[in-house]
């Protein structure tokens, strides 16, 4: 076995532990651009620190903005604890973003980049140049904005900001990525007409991540019409005007705990996720009806949501296009059921972090699965699986994924499970207290 390969702990009992999953990464860099945009300082409470989130506070540094951590100290912070203070400061180039390969990072900041005063550049990890972009691109380009992408759709690329954007209306076709929707509507407040966006083509995948940056830019002030509002479908407005600086408070990140809650699935134990929200528009939330569907229970408690396994494990039909970021986890416990799953509706996975619905059919029949692609998803006929390396392609929900199979079939050695930094730091701990039943603290 070689350095970068990390056996997979089997678990010899039920798990039962009690889990705090660090913050949402979703929120965390939706609060950041919003309070980066707006007229006041704010702070933003309980981040997640990992990867990502450190890419978009630092973007936003290089653009001029201040982010002071406040990390284990309540000096100068109402209530203390771990928060980030932003200040708003003229944004100005030049500027160099590095996006790694943060959808976010790389979607949600050039609308930013055409609001400063100067070039800003982009780029990023190899895989970053093959992501979807050209949405937001062509967008800001029909909005005013001059970006230099030597005609490539893609990074990297560099924007070069007047102080100002005109937008108005554009139309894009967001059917690869529901990031290009919010990219326009997060910055939309701050253009001088704001931004009116018409989707065409099929439909949006991840629809909860739109619904999560309407309710954030409500909660700044901004005035947003929406769909779901009774408006028309595909169409999404903010009118221009000025975002409030806040004391936010993020929630935890629910498809973060999915690999915890599979683990009490698999197992036949139980985990309780604290501070686990009465109400979110987070996809992860759906995880409390896909797992029940798929063998375990579920009980609201005033600590959190605590999730129980049956000791047996069903088999899965499902339309996930709203929560394709679940797929890699469900697919894991899947690959363990007594009856065949179907996850369709997640034909754009194919273009995230990695190909993942090509890399979860090759990981787990690496294992002795029999799990096929479809047009828009995976096959998954269960077998007797055994132990052997599961690649992860420096995809973090890849690299979860393989831990959960690892609990049930010994042998499973993870690649690089240092990947899973992007949205779940020191994974490796987290997952090694829940199997000794201590309070897993993220």
């Amino acid at each position: 076995m070689t350095d970068h390969l990390w056996p997979a702990p089997t678990a010899s009992d039920p798990v039962d532990a009690v889990v705090t999953v660090p913050g949402s990464k979703s929120a965390t860099n939706r609060a950041l651009v919003l309070a980066a945009l707006a007229d006041d300082p704010g702070y933003i409470r309980r981040p997640l620190r990992s990867r990502d989130s450190t890419l978009m506070a630092d973007g936003l540094r290089a653009m001029g903005v201040g982010i002071e951590s406040t990390l284990n100290s309540s000096s100068g912070v109402p209530g203390g604890g771990d928060a980030w203070r932003v200040v708003p400061l003229p944004l100005a180039g030049p500027a160099l973003v590095d996006v790694g390969n943060a959808g976010t990072v790389m979607r949600f900041l050039p609308p930013v980049a055409a609001l400063c005063d100067g070039p800003v550049s982009f780029d990023g990890d190899p895989r970053s140049y093959e992501r979807p972009l050209g949405g937001v691109i062509t967008a800001l380009r029909a909005l005013g904005a001059r970006i230099d992408d030597d005609g490539r759709g893609a990074l990297p690329l560099t924007v070069h900001g007047t102080g100002c954007l005109v937008g108005g209306t554009v139309t894009l076709d967001a059917s690869s990525s529901s990031q290009f929707v919010s990219a326009l509507l997060l910055s939309g407040a701050r253009f001088q007409q704001g931004v009116e966006v018409r989707h065409v083509g099929d439909p949006v995948p991840s629809l909860p991540h739109i619904r999560m940056t309407v309710e954030m830019l409500r909660a700044a002030g901004a005035r947003v019409d929406a769909p779901e509002d009774g408006g028309e479908p595909d169409v999404w407005r903010v009118a221009p005007g000025a975002l409030l600086g806040r004391d936010l408070v993020v929630e935890p990140d629910l498809s973060n705990a999915a690999p915890f809650l599979a683990a009490a699935l698999v197992t036949g134990g139980t985990v309780l996720i604290r501070d686990w929200p009465r109400h979110s528009s987070q996809p992860g939330d759906q995880l409390r009806e896909l797992l029940t569907r798929m063998g375990g229970s579920v009980e609201p408690t005033d600590e959190g949501l605590r999730f129980r396994g049956t000791g047996r494990v069903h088999g899965l039909e499902a339309d996930l296009h709203e929560v394709g970021e679940l797929a890699p986890v469900l697919a894991a416990v899947a690959a363990l059921a007594d009856s065949p799953s179907v996850l369709s509706g997640i034909a754009h996975l194919r273009v995230h972090e990695t190909d993942r619905l090509a890399a979860l059919a090759a990981e787990l029949n690496g294992l002795g699965g029999d799990v096929t692609e479809t047009a828009d998803g995976l096959r998954i006929n269960p077998r007797p699986l055994h132990g052997g390396v599961f690649h992860t392609y420096l995809d973090h929900r890849l690299a979860t994924a393989a831990a959960v199979i690892g609990l049930v079939v010994p042998g499973v050695e993870v690649e690089d499970i240092s990947t899973t930094g992007k949205t779940l730091p020191d994974f490796p701990g987290l997952w090694d207290s829940m199997l000794t039943g201590t309070v897993v603290k993220g």
